[in-house]
């Protein structure tokens, strides 16, 4: 009988404790009162959990009195709350304290997302001040300059040499990077209006999987988020070799104020570069941020930016000159390359808490941006008297806006997260030209001038459904295009015109074997839209080529102070044809596969060492091509990356960083090879009270490397025939500068 009473009596405590668990609210915020995103929020008796939105809010489910409430963020102490009858009746708010990011506290478990979370990590212990290095952010990229300076990166990834952005989608603040139907090539990404100093975090992933990333999305997404506030104004100055020099004034301009945050950052650039012929290089950034949050917690912000930058350049230079000893590895074929460009970004986000299970977040942006560059790749070949020199330009609008709907709620035991969203891009260019020049000055003949007026409407939904340990993520994405184009080289006016609407459905799966190993299973559809002009122009049907893509792997922590990151992965990508920018052009390409392994670990020695790398692994194919004669040209088989960091010791801080990048094919059959390389860089800094002084040194140990090398058939003045070699331009030489910063 007792047992009975025993057993009721349970029952009626369990039933009891059920119908009075709760919910509780509150908001995440740091000791200057600003909201801290991604915060895990883990209830220790009942293992509910919940994560902080980037306005710091959260509701954590099934919570009562007396239940011990964890709040933890990495680079933060973590906090226990016992929960009082009080915590129920207002919202909390919750203050993390700042501290060293130490890699025992990172959870597998209690991430959103772990694999952005490490790069959070990469980015506060080895800290950039150049746009290329924030792009080596992102584990397993590699990119090359090539056109001094000026010129958007070209970016490997996955086996992919991605050009400047033909199959990888980058974003900043929700604002599009990638051009489409641009004058150069298709997806091209120019980021050097981003000052690195301004950039709050970097969230990636690579494949074709998520239903929030379109067009682009095939090898992989970049998107990075700047910084709401600055804890402290400072400036900069840094100067180095070759005649370089970079200064930086970062202002807080409402210091104090509540609710509210503006600042301002000026960046300028120079430098002349370690070649014969000078780059005379500069660049100007200006950006400017305003934050507000309503009572409501609702957010606003306000991000105006212009850039402006100008170059020369000594362009590729063949292999057979530097042979026969013509010219230096820095010297120049012509040197009246070069060119110039700006860009104008004015964004408006908004976000919005419309219930206690729902968020609202858009933004609207318009962008202007002006390019004009001069190159000449072959020399002599087509114009024997006045040399091959091409002049590419053109002035685009961009007209935009994002909406996306958060929503969570349960079915039954079921914990579902809902996310939908629309989208709306609009492109219009004037007089997109390609025209055959000399000395820049002269145009000799136009080879393609005409106005581009491309449209992508998008909408899209995600679903996170977790049964316990397992998360079942399927999403689906669709796209409607419309291209228009008119070509100011016809002597009757026309408009070319075509539609085409995509649908991109996604399938992911997450287990949760432990605390600190998640599983994965990726699936999806993605794909790259084509230039306009080889659409409608040349009546191309693969409009919208598809890439299959799939993923398995696993994130682990086999000990507090070591992860490890593994994938399996295959890419599978369809007919397409290329715009070759460079030559007025259309170039099929073929069907193509790529399989490989991506491998990354990260070591913490102790509070202030920290050793990072990431290797991938990879082989790529043209499918239809017979065997010896499928390479992929410049598609890399192996990459490398990684460094060693000292974080805070006794005021110093640095690291030594290092790249490598194998020999890779450089035609189709691999008779040509673009060499390999492996490169070392090395930082180290001081800080005494408010001041810095820093010395940085790229390539470390002067090795000669080639940045970008292509295959290409040239004739120089006086030769009577053309020859195929590899072209490159050559990577710095050693190279160091000095830095000093005043904070106040």
């Amino acid at each position: 009988m007792k047992t009975l009473n025993a057993f009721v009596f349970l029952v009626v405590i369990l039933i009891f404790n059920k119908l009075h668990a709760q919910q509780v609210k509150g908001f995440v915020i740091n000791e200057s009162k600003q909201p801290l995103e991604a915060a895990y929020i883990y209830n220790l008796n009942s293992k509910s959990h919940a994560h902080s939105s980037e306005t710091g809010s959260f509701i954590l489910e099934n919570t009562k009195v007396g239940d011990s409430i964890k709040f933890g963020l990495l680079g933060y102490q973590n906090q226990i709350l016992v929960l009082a009858p009080a915590s129920f009746d207002a919202k909390l708010q919750i203050v993390l304290k700042e501290k060293l990011f130490q890699l025992e506290e990172l959870v597998i478990r209690e991430e959103l997302n772990p694999l952005n979370t490490i790069a959070r990590l990469d980015l506060n212990i080895n800290p950039v001040n150049s746009s290329q290095e924030i792009l080596r952010k992102v584990p397993g990229l590699i990119i090359g300059q090539h056109a001094g300076g000026g010129k958007a990166e070209q970016i490997f990834l996955r086996g992919f040499d991605i050009d400047h952005g033909t199959d990888v989608a980058i974003s900043v603040d929700g604002m599009p990077v990638n051009m489409v139907s641009h004058a150069h090539g298709q997806g091209y990404s120019d980021l050097h209006f981003l000052i690195p100093e301004t950039v709050k975090g970097v969230d990636f992933g690579k494949g074709p999987y998520y239903g929030d990333k379109g067009d682009f999305d095939t090898a992989g997404y970049i998107d990075f988020s700047t910084k709401d506030y600055l804890g402290d104004s400072s400036v900069t100055l840094s100067v180095g070799q070759f005649n370089s020099l970079r200064t930086l004034g970062m202002f807080d301009l409402m210091e104090g104020t509540k609710n509210q945050n503006a600042y301002m950052a000026v960046e300028y650039l120079a430098t002349d570069g370690p070649f014969e012929s000078p780059q005379n290089f500069n660049r100007l950034n200006v950006f400017g941020k305003y934050v507000m949050f309503s009572p409501e917690n609702d957010k606003l912000s306000l991000t105006v930016s212009h850039f402006t930058s100008r170059w020369d350049a000594s362009g590729q230079i063949p292999q057979r000159e530097v042979d026969n000893g013509n010219i230096t590895r820095f010297g120049a074929i012509d040197d009246t390359e070069g060119g110039n460009t700006q860009r104008t970004n004015i964004n408006v986000e908004y976000s919005k808490q419309l219930s206690d299970n729902s968020l609202l977040k858009t933004n609207a942006f318009y962008l202007r941006n002006a390019f004009e560059l001069y190159s000449n790749f072959t020399f002599f070949l087509e114009d024997p008297i006045n040399g091959d020199q091409i002049k590419q330009v053109e002035n685009r609008d961009v007209f935009g806006f994002n909406a996306a709907l958060n929503h969570d709620t349960r079915l039954g035991d079921t914990d579902v997260k809902l996310e939908s969203g629309f989208a709306l891009r609009q492109d219009i260019t004037n007089d997109t030209e390609l025209s055959h020049t000399l000395n820049r000055t002269t145009t000799l003949k136009y080879i393609q001038l005409g106005d581009i007026n491309q449209t992508n409407i998008s909408a899209f939904v995600n679903a996170d459904f977790e049964f316990g340990k397992l998360t079942i993520a399927p999403a689906l994405r669709f796209d409607y295009f419309k291209f228009m184009y008119n070509d100011e080289l016809q002597t009757n006016y026309q408009t070319l015109a075509d539609t085409k609407t995509i649908a991109s459905p996604k399938l992911n799966f997450f287990y949760a074997a432990k605390d600190n190993l998640q599983l994965y299973v990726k699936s999806g559809l993605g794909f790259h839209s084509n230039d306009s002009r080889v659409v409608l122009s040349n009546q191309v049907e693969d409009i919208l080529p598809r890439a299959y893509g799939v993923d398995v792997g696993h994130i682990w922590k086999p000990t507090s102070k070591f992860v490890l990151n593994t994938a399996l992965w295959y890419l599978f990508l369809e007919q397409e044809f290329v715009y070759v920018g460079d030559a007025g052009i259309v170039e099929p390409s073929g069907r193509t596969e790529r399989y490989g392994l991506d491998f990354g670990l990260r070591y913490q020695f102790n509070d202030f060492l920290f050793f990072d790398t990431d290797a991938t692994l990879t082989k790529a194919r043209s499918i239809d091509e017979p065997k010896g004669e499928d390479y992929i040209p410049l598609a890399p088989s192996f990459t490398l990356t990684g460094g060693l960091a000292l974080n805070n010791w006794k005021g110093f801080s640095g690291a030594i960083r290092y790249r490598f990048i194998d020999d890779r094919p450089a035609n189709e059959d691999n008779s040509i090879v673009a060499e390999g390389y492996f490169v070392t860089d090395f930082n180290l800094n001081y800080t005494i009270g408010k001041v810095s002084l820093g010395v940085a040194i790229e390539n470390l140990f002067d090795v000669d490397w080639n940045e970008t090398q292509f295959a290409t058939e040239s004739r120089l003045q006086n030769e009577p025939q053309s020859v195929t070699e590899i072209h490159f331009t050559p990577g710095t030489p050693f190279y160091a500068k000095g830095t000093v910063t005043y904070r106040f």
